[in-house]
């Protein structure tokens, strides 16, 4: 029997009614692919899971007859309208199951394994020095809940500035440096995506750039566009690390840079955090004399060595 091109209409609606369950549309033709279905599809871009959604959400605005609904899961997934009702119960376990499923290989490593990917992309990639901030050492109170980034980060521009220049800066108040702040998780989703961002904000308006740090972010156009307007509406930048292939971490939504530091709050966090304090002053020697020394800040492990975290 001669197969067939499928529409992407038809691949979405032929696999969903195989699976049995509500998917969004990079799972529809991620299934698609295992089944090799994406041989039958009418056309392969660079992104056919945004063709397949556009082509659903066309066929359900326009077709009285469409055969699609929306679920009630998030991220928003597509289901059949002739297949079985889903129960709450029913929809909790889908959405419990994919949650595990996701979360698999964060398994395999720890939140703080991440710190020396951070490092390694920070000072490789942009000539970051990082801090690691111990929250245990920290001062107890309510107040200072959220007030630690898991990491800091500095970079000087000694090599930037003619020494009459720095001079200069100095004097005038304008010290040639850049403060980072990086709030670290294992991986962003649906469940933790506000909250990560909310501890983000509370421990960043002290620096230059913050930025969230994960190795898993859920793929997902909604969850991306989510992404996107919290950072935008925050200023919080967006950091992918990728624990595979460390060269290729990236930075996938900027963080948006702040001329003014809040002063009263390195202040608060200098009281608070002896590393903070440590980080501050090993800063302020390092502008007096015009050197840097880098056994004061996390190392900077080889990729290769990084590898081995997580094997």
């Amino acid at each position: 029997m001669k197969n067939e091109k499928l529409t992407f209409k038809e691949l979405a609606e032929k696999v969903i009614k195989e699976i049995g369950e509500p998917l969004t549309p990079k799972e529809i033709w991620d299934i698609a692919k295992q089944k090799d279905y994406d041989k039958l599809s009418e056309t392969i871009g660079k992104t056919p899971w945004n063709t397949i959604g556009a082509h659903i959400y066309v066929d359900m605005r326009d077709n009285k007859n469409s055969p699609f609904i929306k679920s009630g899961l998030m991220p928003r997934r597509f289901y059949l309208k002739d297949l079985p009702i889903l129960t709450n119960k029913a929809i909790n376990k889908i959405e419990e199951e994919r949650e595990n499923k996701v979360s698999g290989d964060s398994k395999k490593y720890d939140e703080k394994d991440l710190h020396k990917f951070l490092t390694y992309y920070s000072y490789t990639f942009k000539l970051i020095y990082t801090k690691t901030i111990n929250h245990e050492k920290s001062k107890k109170s309510g107040y200072t809940q959220w007030l630690h980034p898991d990491i800091v980060g500095i970079l000087y521009y000694f090599k930037d500035y003619h020494e009459k220049a720095f001079d200069i800066a100095k004097e005038i108040g304008s010290i040639p440096i850049e403060l980072y702040s990086f709030e670290i998780k294992k991986e962003l989703n649906f469940k933790n995506i506000r909250e990560s961002f909310f501890q983000a904000v509370s421990n960043s308006s002290w620096a230059n750039e913050g930025y969230l740090v994960a190795a898993t972010i859920f793929e997902d156009d909604e969850f991306y566009s989510e992404l996107e307007r919290l950072s935008s509406l925050f200023g919080i930048g967006i950091i992918r690390l990728n624990i595979n292939a460390p060269d290729s971490s990236d930075i996938i939504f900027q963080a948006k840079y702040k001329t003014n530091l809040d002063w009263k709050t390195i202040s608060k966090l200098s009281e608070t955090n002896p590393d903070f304090e440590d980080f501050l002053d090993k800063a302020i020697k390092a502008v007096k004399i015009k050197d840097i020394n880098k056994d004061v800040y996390d190392k900077v492990l080889e990729e290769q060595e990084l590898l081995k975290i997580i094997t």
